[in-house]
C-alpha cells in the first residue's frame, strides 16, 4: 500500500520582520518619492517667497522636479510591479534595483545643488535605463496590450531632454514647454491606467454595483485628451481649447458611468474616483486658459495636484497595502492623507483663478497641506514597505 507523503511545503514563508525594502521596485520607489515630495514642495514655497535660491529659476526647478522626480519615481515603481503581475517575468529586484533607485536619487541631488551640462547628463540617465528594463520584460512576454504604457517613460525621457535642451541654451525654446508635453503624456497614463483599474477596483468592492461603461467612449476620452493637452503645450490658441473642452466632457461622461457615488462610504475608492475628476476639471481649465479666461496655473495645478498627486495618494496607499498582503482599506491616517492633497488641489486653484491676490497665502497653504499628507504617508506605510510581506510571501 503505498503511503501518504507528509513534507513540508517547498515554498518558505518570509518572517514578516525581514528586511525586505529591495523585493519589488514599489518599496523603494513609494518610499523615495513620499520623501521628496515632503521636502521639495516646501522648499519651492520657500524659494517662491525669495529666502533661497535654486540652482535654476523656481518656477522650472519645481516643475521639473515634481515631474521628473517625484511623479516618475511613482511611476516606474508602479509600473514595473504591474509589469510582473502582467506578464509572470521577474522586474527588478535587489542589486539592480538599489542601482536604479541610486541613479534616480543622483538625479535629484545633482538638480538641486548643481547647474551645467553635467546635471543634464545625471538626470537624464535615469529615464531611458527604467524604460529600457520595462520594455524589455513586456516585449519578452510578447504583452502587446502594454507597449504603449511601457513605451510612455521613454517617451517622457525624450521630454525630459529637451527641458535640458532648453535650459542649457543648446535650443531656443521655453523649459516650461518640456514640462507642460511631460504633464500631458502623465495625464495621458492616467487616462489609459485609470480607466482600467478605477472601474474594476469599483466593481470587485461595491457589491451590485451599476456600471456603464463604452470602448470607443474610452478610446474617445484619451485621444481628445492626448490631442488638447499637446496642442495646448504647444500653445496653440483659442481654437484647441474647444478640443479641450471636449476632452473634459468625454472625460467626465465616462467616470460617471463607473458610478463614483456607490464609492462614498469607501475612502480608498472615492479618492481615486475624485482625483480623476480634476482631470476633466483640468481640460474644463486649460479650455477657458485658452480663451483667455483664467491663468494657464490653474490648469496646470488641477492636473498637477489634484489629479496627479490625487492619484498617486491613492494608488501608493491601495497598491502598497495590496503588495503586503493587508487589506485593502483605508483608516484615518489614509483618509486624512487623502483629504490634505484634494483640498491642496481646491486651495492652490482657486486662490489662482478666482482670488489672485490671495496667491502667495494659497501657494504656502497648499505646500502645507500637501507635504503633511505624504509626511502621514511615510508615518503610517515605512514600516509596510520595509519589512516582508504580512502573509510570507516574496515580493
Amino acid at each position: 500500500m503505498a503511503l501518504i507523503r507528509l513534507d513540508e511545503p517547498t515554498t518558505k514563508r518570509i518572517p514578516p520582520d525581514t528586511f525586505s525594502l529591495w523585493a519589488l521596485a514599489f518599496r523603494p520607489f513609494y518610499l523615495l518619492a513620499a520623501l521628496f515630495a515632503a521636502i521639495a514642495v516646501p522648499v519651492w514655497a520657500v524659494a517662491y517667497s525669495g529666502a533661497i535660491e535654486l540652482p535654476m529659476p523656481g518656477i522650472w526647478w519645481h516643475a521639473h522636479e515634481m515631474i521628473f522626480g517625484f511623479a516618475i519615481a511613482v511611476i516606474i515603481g508602479f509600473l514595473f510591479t504591474a509589469g510582473r503581475n502582467w506578464t509572470g517575468l521577474d522586474t527588478p529586484t535587489d542589486k539592480p534595483l538599489m542601482v536604479l533607485a541610486a541613479v534616480w536619487l543622483a538625479g535629484r541631488l545633482a538638480m538641486a545643488f548643481g547647474s551645467g551640462a553635467w546635471v543634464a547628463i545625471v538626470d537624464l540617465a535615469f529615464l531611458p535605463v527604467a524604460a529600457g528594463m520595462l520594455l524589455k520584460v513586456l516585449i519578452k512576454a510578447k504583452s502587446k496590450r502594454n507597449y504603449f504604457v511601457g513605451a510612455l517613460p521613454a517617451m517622457l525621457a525624450l521630454a525630459n531632454l529637451f527641458f535640458h535642451l532648453a535650459v542649457l541654451g543648446v535650443i531656443d525654446a521655453d523649459p516650461l514647454t518640456a514640462m507642460h508635453l511631460a504633464l500631458g503624456l502623465v495625464v495621458l497614463l492616467e487616462t489609459i491606467v485609470g480607466g482600467r483599474v478605477i472601474p474594476m477596483f469599483t466593481f470587485n468592492a461595491v457589491r451590485g454595483v451599476k456600471q456603464w461603461r463604452n470602448v470607443k467612449l474610452d478610446w474617445a476620452a484619451a485621444i481628445a485628451t492626448g490631442i488638447a493637452l499637446l496642442l495646448w503645450a504647444l500653445g496653440a490658441g483659442a481654437w484647441a481649447g474647444v478640443i479641450s473642452l471636449l476632452a473634459a466632457v468625454l472625460q467626465a461622461v465616462r467616470l460617471g458611468g463607473w458610478n463614483p457615488m456607490a464609492t462614498r462610504g469607501q475612502p480608498i475608492l472615492w479618492v481615486l474616483h475624485l482625483a480623476y475628476l480634476w482631470i476633466a476639471l483640468g481640460l474644463a481649465l486649460v479650455a477657458l486658459t485658452q480663451f483667455g479666461v483664467v491663468p494657464r496655473s490653474a490648469g496646470i495645478h488641477a492636473l498637477a495636484i489634484g489629479a496627479t498627486g490625487g492619484l498617486i495618494i491613492g494608488m501608493i496607499t491601495r497598491t502598497a497595502l495590496g503588495h503586503t498582503g493587508r487589506m485593502l482599506v483605508a483608516g484615518r491616517i489614509e483618509t486624512a492623507a487623502y483629504a490634505l492633497v484634494l483640498i491642496a488641489a481646491l486651495v492652490r486653484v482657486v486662490t489662482v483663478a478666482v482670488i489672485p491676490a490671495a496667491q502667495f497665502g494659497g501657494v504656502h497653504a497648499a505646500a502645507t497641506l500637501w507635504s503633511l499628507a505624504f509626511v502621514l504617508y511615510l508615518w503610517r506605510y515605512s514600516p509596510f514597505l520595509m519589512r516582508a510581506r504580512v502573509d510570507g510571501k516574496p515580493g
